[in-house]
């Protein structure tokens, strides 16, 4: 496996509770540094494919709602509302840095039918031959639990095996795998390394995540098998810090690395 410092096309995926607080309004701070930083890379001659969650979360708040809703058509509704106001968002901020991005939206019938999972690698690779940025989520606004993928970790792992990259970085709510959960043990220890997922890994990783947000670090681990499974790189670092993505690239330690 190549390192992260060494991938000439990395997928970043940023999660929910990095985008948006927890009223489900963006947090806007957060969502610009993460721009210019991802900008940046792009301009010192990497490649870079984004994968956002959020929709639901930004639409649930755009809309006034005081909670993320529950029942299928509500989060449907919110998905569709919420996926504009991140997509005018991204191409606003990325354009004052001269970046074109371009909006995917997948369900999982198209990574299983051969011929869409085609069509979807063309895709990526056109888009990137012409120097855009792919902006990709969940299609939550049409996606049922038959065709959903339920998470976009496990997304952006696919997305990075379907576009050819050399690693995926995920950014998320904490600072990687801990040997325990470091919000309630003291004691916890940052994993910096791992080869392998096993049954004891499986069982640090606890359950769901944040409370506008599906994933959790359990679903980074199945994201680490399907990588490992395509020969890429993977980290897990903390996304308030979006600098850090400078120090990975660099090959200096940060977070959890998921490398043989």
């Amino acid at each position: 496996m190549q390192s992260i410092k060494d991938a000439k096309r990395i997928v970043v995926k940023v999660g929910s509770s990095t985008l948006a607080y927890p009223t489900g309004m963006m947090n806007i701070r957060c969502v610009e540094r993460l721009v210019k930083v991802l900008a940046d890379i792009k301009n010192s001659g990497r490649e870079v494919v984004l994968v956002t969650s959020g929709a639901i979360g930004v639409g649930f708040g755009k809309l006034g709602l005081k909670e993320r809703p529950c029942d299928t058509p509500s989060k449907q509704a919110a998905a569709a509302v919420g996926q504009c106001e991140l997509m005018y968002t991204y191409d606003r901020l990325f354009a004052g840095y001269n970046h074109t991005v371009a909006q995917v939206l997948l369900t999982r019938d198209i990574i299983d039918v051969e011929k869409r999972r085609e069509n979807v690698e063309n895709t990526f690779a056109r888009l990137l031959d012409m120097g855009c940025l792919p902006i990709i989520n969940e299609n939550d606004t049409v996606a049922v639990e038959e065709i959903e993928f339920g998470d976009n970790d496990t997304l952006s792992a696919l997305v990075a095996s379907l576009c050819g990259a050399q690693a995926l970085v995920i950014l998320s709510d904490i600072d990687g795998l801990y040997t325990a959960n470091p919000r309630t043990d003291s004691n916890a220890r940052l994993i910096e390394q791992v080869s392998e997922i096993n049954d004891e890994l499986r069982a640090l990783a606890g359950g769901a995540g944040s409370s506008i947000g599906t994933g959790g670090m359990i679903t980074k681990l199945h994201a680490a098998e399907i990588c490992f499974e395509n020969d890429i790189s993977m980290a897990i670092i903390n996304g308030s810090k979006p600098e850090s993505l400078y120090d990975l690239i660099e090959g200096k330690p940060v977070g959890t690395l998921f490398m043989r």
